[in-house]
C-alpha cells in the first residue's frame, strides 16, 4: 500500500510551492522496531518524518545505560541538529514502535532551510516544542513517581500513533524511562488494577484515557499545550 507523507503533521502543513518542491524529494522508508536512525556523534545523512512509527531519542552513558529524552512520531521530525548547524548530536535515535515514514536527504533539507520563509518558521516552532518536551521529561524523571512518569510516557506515545494500542515490552519501557524493569511491572500493574490499561504479551491497550490523564502529573499537559500552541492543528488525511 502506498504511503501518504501527509500523515506526518509537519509535512501536512506544507502547502502550495513548498509542497510541490518537497513531494518528489521525499523517500518512503520502513522503520522496524529497534532500528537505529543515528548514533551519538554521527554525521547525519537524512532527515526522517515518521508517519506510523515512533522514534525515541535516548541519551546513553558510558556504562551502556540509557534514558529517553523525547519521543517523536507523526508530530515531527528527527534530527533537529541537522538544520540547527550542529551536524551531529550526543543523543541516539531508535525506533520504539515499528512503522513507516519518509526521509529527506540532508543536502535537500539544508537548501530548504536556507530558503527561509514558511518551512524555516515551521521547523523552528517544532524545535521549540521538542525542547519543551525534553525539559519537562528531565523535571518529571527527577520529581514525579514512576507510575506518573509511565502515564506521561504512554500519553505522549499515543498522541503520536493511530489507535489505543502500543506494542511494547516492559524491558523496553524500563530502558526508555531509565529505571528497573521491576518498577515498570509494579507501575503497570497499578494502572491495570485501576482499569486504565490492559497489558498482555507486550501489548498495552489504553482503556480509560481520561483516567490516565488524571493519573498523570502536570508534565503531560504542559508538553501537549505547547505542541498545540506552536504547531498546526492535525488535518484529516
Amino acid at each position: 500500500m502506498q504511503q501518504n507523507p501527509q500523515k506526518n503533521h509537519l509535512l501536512a502543513a506544507l502547502a502550495g510551492e513548498e509542497w510541490h518542491r518537497w513531494q518528489p524529494l521525499l523517500e518512503p522508508v520502513e522503520l522496524p522496531l529497534g532500528y537505529v536512525l543515528y548514533e551519538s556523534g554521527a554525521t547525519m545523512t537524512h532527515m526522517y518524518f515518521p508517519t506510523t512509527a515512533i522514534i525515541s531519542l535516548l541519551y546513553v552513558i558510558e556504562n551502556g545505560a540509557s534514558a529517553e529524552i523525547a519521543v517523536v512520531g507523526n508530530d515531527g521530525l528527527v534530527p533537529v541538529s541537522m538544520f540547527m548547524g550542529g551536524g551531529s548530536t550526543p543523543s541516539r535515535a531508535v525506533v520504539q514502535s515499528a512503522g513507516q515514514g519518509f526521509r529527506l536527504n540532508a543536502k535537500d533539507m539544508k537548501k530548504e532551510f536556507d530558503r527561509g520563509g514558511a518551512v524555516l518558521h515551521l521547523v523552528l516552532r517544532y524545535t521549540q516544542a521538542l525542547i519543551t518536551q525534553m525539559s519537562q521529561t528531565a523535571v518529571c524523571n527527577r520529581h514525579h513517581a514512576l507510575d506518573q512518569q509511565l502515564c506521561r510516557w504512554l500519553l505522549l506515545s499515543l498522541d503520536r500513533l493511530e489507535g489505543p494500542d502500543l506494542v511494547m515490552t516492559q524491558e523496553l519501557i524500563a530502558n526508555m524511562l531509565g529505571v528497573r524493569r521491576e518498577g515498570v511491572t509494579e507501575s503497570a500493574s497499578k494502572l491495570q488494577n485501576a482499569g486504565l490499561i490492559r497489558y498482555a504479551r507486550g501489548r498495552i491497550t489504553v482503556l480509560d484515557r481520561p483516567g490516565l490523564e488524571q493519573r498523570s502529573c502536570e508534565c503531560y499537559g504542559v508538553v501537549k499545550k505547547e505542541y498545540d500552541r506552536l504547531l498546526p492543528a492535525k488535518t484529516a488525511t
